[in-house]
């Protein structure tokens, strides 16, 4: 790809975010019962395409439930509050109290208790009694801390998580995790992210992880672009990141699955990222917006709680309607909140695609007016996509 003169002494690729592509319909057309939007990654099966974020505001072991019953899978933040706190309740309705300027100072208080090791292994286990698959996220700094703990409660899928996951940490001050010695002697299948490039996506696919989250700063309550000036735009990162599956594709013979993480916010992006490459999208801020939800009606990220450096915020999400509307629908709005994989389904039909890697093949164009053009009256009123 040509790249762009920054200036005399720097240039840089051009790079591309949801916003500014289109998805191309082909000349076939196809009926949405007809289409099959499900997800399987080693030895588990999902009807929908969905990992759902592992932020405190939006998985719960309830709400992991209530997701796996629907057909996607929630990521339980083994970090957060529900591993701290026996009983985090009241915690969340403080949060949501909090003033605007008060909340982020407070939050780094209540993380700083402990994380319990019986905790983990505890909450863990009321997913998988549920009867529906159990995934959870560590950092890597405490992935070798609690992986006993993963072990007791016979997780299912494990993913090593944070801002960025390289497989090439250095440290002078302490042994950082080797990831590919720890993936290929854990027993459970491990995912790893984040990345937004060709290079550090083919360097984590070469670790032996199952799948490989895409983004970095994207997340609608995330500010690290601000606060540390680093991320890709997502469609750029998820395109690069597929080449780098097919590139390890062919050097192994093995298929490592690309999940774009964050940066979502409707069906129509969603598409997107199938079409750009992603085999699965992990969201948070829509799940937030649900009644279930255990942030009542607010959303901060993995990194908000940073004891010295937070880069996320607390943001209030209108609550839309229940996670199965929002999932699976009905809908009953127009700006492509609600049915989101609904609206994948539609999507896919309407380009003439059967299945999710069938519809990585369909094409794309830069499209700047995508969102403006002939929305005249809906911006001005704003209803739809005015909103």
């Amino acid at each position: 790809m040509a790249e762009v003169e920054i200036g005399r002494g720097k240039s840089g690729r051009r790079a591309y975010g949801f916003d500014d592509i289109a998805i191309v319909p082909s000349r076939r057309t196809r009926d949405p019962e007809d289409v099959d939007i499900s997800w399987e990654i080693d030895a588990y099966r999902f009807e929908l395409p969905l990992m759902a974020s592992a932020m405190d505001g939006v998985v719960s072991p309830a709400t992991a439930i209530e997701i796996g019953r629907l057909g996607g899978v929630g990521v339980l933040n083994l970090e957060g509050l529900w591993t701290r706190y026996e009983d985090p309740e009241p915690l969340f309705e403080e949060i949501a109290r909090l003033d605007t300027d008060k909340a982020t100072a407070r939050m780094q208080q209540i993380y700083q208790e402990p994380i319990k090791a019986e905790l983990v292994t505890q909450r863990i286990l009321e997913v998988k009694e549920a009867g529906v698959t159990t995934c959870a996220s560590l950092t890597p700094q405490r992935t070798r801390q609690f992986a006993q703990a993963l072990l007791d409660a016979d997780l299912d899928l494990f993913v090593i998580q944070g801002t960025v996951v390289s497989a090439e940490h250095v440290s002078k001050t302490s042994e950082p995790l080797n990831l590919k010695r720890f993936i290929r002697e854990f027993d459970i299948p491990v995912i790893v992210g984040g990345c937004a490039s060709y290079q550090a996506a083919l360097h984590l696919m070469r670790t032996g992880a199952v799948g490989v989250l895409v983004g970095v700063g994207p997340g609608h309550a995330c500010t690290t672009r601000g606060v540390l000036g680093i991320g890709v735009p997502q469609a750029t990162a998820i395109a690069d990141a597929r080449a780098a599956r097919a590139q390890h594709l062919d050097e192994t013979g093995v298929y490592v699955h690309v999940i774009a993480d964050g940066g979502m916010g409707t069906g129509g992006d969603i598409a997107k990222a199938i079409v750009c490459g992603a085999d699965a999208v992990m969201i948070g801020s829509p799940l937030a917006a649900a009644r279930e939800a255990p942030g009542k009606g607010y959303h901060w990220g993995m990194a908000t709680f940073h004891p010295t450096l937070p880069r996320g915020a607390r943001v209030r999400t209108a609550t839309r309607g229940t996670l199965q509307e929002i999932l699976v629908g009905p809908a009953h709005e127009n700006d492509g909140r609600l049915n989101l994989f609904g609206a994948l389904r539609t999507s896919m039909a309407t380009c003439g695609y059967e299945s999710v890697k069938e519809f990585q093949k369909a094409e794309v164009m830069v499209a700047p007016a995508l969102l403006t053009e002939g929305k005249d009256l809906q911006r001005s009123q704003g209803v739809g996509m005015g909103h």
